[in-house]
C-alpha cells in the first residue's frame, strides 16, 4: 500500500483528535446546521463561520478546515491533540500562515461519521491550481456514489481513485478493494483516508487499467479525468486524460471486457461529444460494439461548447475570457489563449454540445447483449438500486423471451396515468395518454389505447395471452396480429418497470 501522509501512530492520534472534537459529519452539522454545511459546499462560508463558535476544538477545526480561516497556533495544537502540531505540519495538514498563526494546508472534510477525506484546498481566484491537484468530494463523485450498484462482491476496483471517496464506499460491500491512480500524490491522500477509516485497500500507481492488466473484478467503478478537449499533455491530472475529445470513455469501454469477471459490473462517468451530422446516441453506442457486454449509457446533462470550456477553466482557477475577477483584474493572455484554442478545436471537430452521463456495463456471456443509450434527466436518489433492478429485468426478459405471453403481470405500485384532452362539440377528446412511475426512475411515456387497456388488466390474475384474447374479440382484431404488436410493447414496459411478472 502507498504510504499515508502520517504513520500508523499519527493516523491513530489524528483520528482520536477528530473524534474527540466531534469533527464528524454529524458533529459539524449539529454545530453549524445543515443549511450552513450546504452553503459551504457552494463556497459560501459565512453561515459556517457565524455558527462555528470560537472557544473549543470543534470551533477551531470548523474555522480552520471549513471556513478557511487562520487560527492561533495554540488553538490548533489543542484541537489536534494528541497529534503534535509539528507532525500535522510535517504531513502538510496545516502550515504556518503569513503574518502569524496557522492555516489549513489541505482540505480535511468529515465524510460520514467515521470517514474523513483529504484533498487539496479549492483554488483561490485568480490563479490556476497545481498540475497534480487532488480534488475532494464534488458533484461528479457524489453522482457516481449514488449510482453504484451496492450488492456484496468479492473484489472491487476503483480506476482513478483520486482522494479515495469511491473506494471508501466499495469497502463497505467488497471483500477486497483495489484502487489505481496515475498520481502518486493522490494515492497518498487516498491511503490516508483509508487508514483514518480503518480500511485496507490495495493501491497501485498507473494509467487507468494498465497496472491491473490481466486481473478481473466483480465490480469496477471510475470517476476518470473525463473532460473532453484537444489531445496533448494533461494540464491537470484529476481532470485531463490527454486523450482527444471523448476517447477516454471509449477506452474504458474497450478495457471493460478484460476487467470484469463473469457477471461483473462496471460503472463510470463520461463526457461525450455531440458532433454535427451524427446522433450522439450512435457515437456512444459505437463504444460498446462487439464488446459482448450489456450496456446502458445514460445522459444526465448537456452543455454548449462555450459554457463547457468556461466551466472547466473556472474549475482550475483560470479566468474565462471576458470575465472579471472581482478585483478589477482582467484575464491573462494565457487564459484567453487556452479558451480560444479549446473552442477552435471544438469548431474543427464540428462539436455542437457536450453530454455528461453514466455508463453501466455488465458481463453476462450472452449471444445478444442489450444496448441502451438514452437520456435520464430527472434526479434519482439511490440510483444504484434502480440500475441493479434494470439489469435484473434484462435477465428476466432474456430468460422469458419465448414465453412472455404465458406470464401474468402486475402494474407497478403507484402507477399514474396522465391524459391530455381537448374539448369540442362532442365533449372531451383525449389527444394523448402517458404512463408515469411515481417512484424509482419516474419514467413518463406515451401509451396507445390498446396497450393502455392491456396495462389496465394487469392485476396478476390472467396470463397475457388471456388478456390479448379478450382484447382481440372486443376490437375485432386477429389474436395473432395483436400478439405480434403487443409483445414488444410488453417487453418495453417490463424493462422500464411499468409492469412486472406477478409472483
Amino acid at each position: 500500500m502507498t504510504d499515508a501522509l502520517l504513520d500508523a501512530d499519527g493516523i491513530a492520534r489524528l483520528r482520536d483528535a477528530l473524534r474527540g472534537a466531534q469533527y464528524t459529519r454529524t458533529g459539524v452539522a449539529g454545530r453549524i446546521g445543515e443549511a450552513a454545511v450546504a452553503a459551504a459546499r457552494r463556497r459560501d462560508l459565512r453561515p459556517a463561520l457565524r455558527a462555528a463558535g470560537t472557544d473549543d476544538p470543534l470551533a477551531t477545526l470548523i474555522r480552520l478546515f471549513i471556513g478557511e480561516q487562520n487560527q492561533p497556533a495554540t488553538a490548533v495544537a489543542r484541537a489536534l491533540h494528541p497529534l503534535p502540531l509539528a507532525a500535522a505540519q510535517a504531513a502538510g495538514l496545516v502550515v504556518p500562515a503569513p503574518g502569524g498563526g496557522i492555516r489549513a494546508g489541505l482540505d480535511l472534510e468529515p465524510y460520514g461519521d467515521g470517514w474523513w477525506i483529504l484533498a487539496d484546498r479549492p483554488p483561490a481566484a485568480p490563479g490556476p491550481v497545481r498540475a497534480d491537484h487532488v480534488l475532494g468530494v464534488g458533484g461528479a463523485s457524489a453522482t457516481l456514489v449514488n449510482a453504484t450498484v451496492r450488492a456484496p462482491v468479492r473484489s472491487a476496483l476503483d480506476l482513478g481513485t483520486g482522494c479515495g471517496v469511491q473506494a471508501l464506499h466499495l469497502a463497505t460491500h467488497a471483500t477486497r478493494v483495489t484502487a489505481t491512480d496515475l498520481s502518486r500524490r493522490a494515492l497518498r491522500f487516498a491511503a490516508t483516508a483509508a487508514a483514518l477509516a480503518g480500511q485496507e485497500w490495495e493501491l497501485v500507481q498507473g494509467d487507468f487499467a494498465q497496472p491491473v492488466a490481466g486481473r478481473r473484478y466483480d465490480l469496477v467503478v471510475s470517476n476518470p479525468p473525463f473532460v473532453a478537449g484537444p489531445p496533448g499533455p494533461a494540464a491537470f491530472t484529476y481532470r485531463d486524460s490527454g486523450r482527444a475529445g471523448d476517447r477516454v470513455g471509449a477506452e474504458l469501454a474497450a478495457a471493460a471486457p478484460g476487467l470484469l469477471a463473469e457477471g461483473g459490473t462496471m460503472q463510470y462517468l463520461a463526457n461525450w461529444l455531440h458532433v454535427a451530422g451524427q446522433p450522439w446516441q450512435e457515437r456512444v453506442a459505437a463504444w460498446f460494439a462487439g464488446s459482448g457486454l450489456c450496456a446502458w449509457a445514460i445522459q444526465r446533462e448537456v452543455s454548449d461548447p462555450q459554457s463547457y470550456v468556461d466551466l472547466w477553466l473556472a474549475d482550475v482557477g483560470e479566468q474565462p475570457a471576458g470575465a472579471g475577477t472581482g478585483t478589477g483584474q482582467r484575464p491573462s493572455t494565457r487564459d484567453t489563449s487556452r479558451r480560444e484554442a479549446w473552442l477552435d478545436w471544438f469548431d474543427a471537430q464540428k462539436v455542437e454540445a457536450v453530454g455528461f452521463g453514466l455508463v453501466c456495463l455488465r458481463r453476462s456471456e450472452v449471444a445478444d447483449p442489450v444496448l441502451r443509450v438514452e437520456e435520464l434527466r430527472q434526479p434519482t436518489d439511490r440510483l444504484g438500486d434502480q440500475i441493479a433492478l434494470w439489469f435484473e429485468r434484462q435477465d428476466w426478459l432474456r430468460a422469458h423471451r419465448t414465453d412472455l405471453l404465458s406470464q401474468r403481470y402486475r402494474t407497478a405500485p403507484g402507477l399514474l396515468l396522465h391524459q391530455e384532452a381537448t374539448h369540442g362539440p362532442d365533449g372531451w377528446l383525449v389527444q394523448q395518454q402517458r404512463l408515469q412511475l411515481s417512484g424509482g426512475l419516474r419514467w413518463n411515456e406515451p401509451v396507445d389505447p390498446l396497450v393502455l387497456e392491456l396495462v389496465s388488466g394487469c392485476d396478476g390474475s390472467v396470463p397475457l395471452a388471456g388478456q390479448l384474447a379478450v382484447l382481440a374479440a372486443a376490437h375485432g382484431v386477429p389474436e395473432e396480429e395483436l400478439a405480434d404488436a403487443a409483445v414488444p410493447s410488453v417487453a418495453h414496459l417490463v424493462e422500464r418497470g411499468f409492469i412486472a411478472a406477478a409472483p
